[in-house]
């Protein structure tokens, strides 16, 4: 069940990255997904052509709308925070339509499907949008 009241949002946000920093990066990825797909899901929120406008991370768990780009940008937010030592790269891309995250240069893939990380070559060719995991740093600080 999603978290009601921002301030319990917020202390569940904290618990995840304080969890997921404590294991393997394969379960820390899986903890992570699976938390962002249990938010409350809207059709449409963010739009790639008005990322300067995005929330930040606390804005986006104050407004509590989840769109799957709204989703795979807290997924992205929260691997930035967390600076797990096994994580190399992280991109949140839009690819056939869908807003992935991939981590380790395409090894895991979030924002795919809520029970599992996918951890192999789908192919993905010719992102239509991107934000890499050092400009999504620069934002947060």
């Amino acid at each position: 069940m999603w978290h009601k009241t921002f301030g319990d949002r917020l202390a569940a946000w904290n618990q995840l990255r304080n969890q997921s920093l404590a294991q393997p990066l394969d379960q820390a990825l899986f903890i992570i997904n699976a938390w962002w797909f249990d938010t409350p899901w809207i059709p449409y929120h963010l739009h790639w052509d008005e990322r300067g406008n995005w929330p930040d991370p606390w804005q986006l768990l104050e407004d509590n709308i989840y769109c799957p780009l709204a989703r795979g940008l807290g997924i992205l937010y929260t691997v930035a925070i967390i600076n797990h030592p096994d994580i190399e790269s992280a991109v949140l891309t839009e690819v056939g339509g869908d807003n992935l995250v991939l981590i380790n240069k395409k090894k895991y893939i979030l924002n795919w499907d809520r029970d599992e990380i996918v951890n192999i070559n789908l192919g993905l060719q010719n992102p239509r949008h991107s934000v890499d995991l050092e400009q999504i740093q620069q934002q947060i600080k």
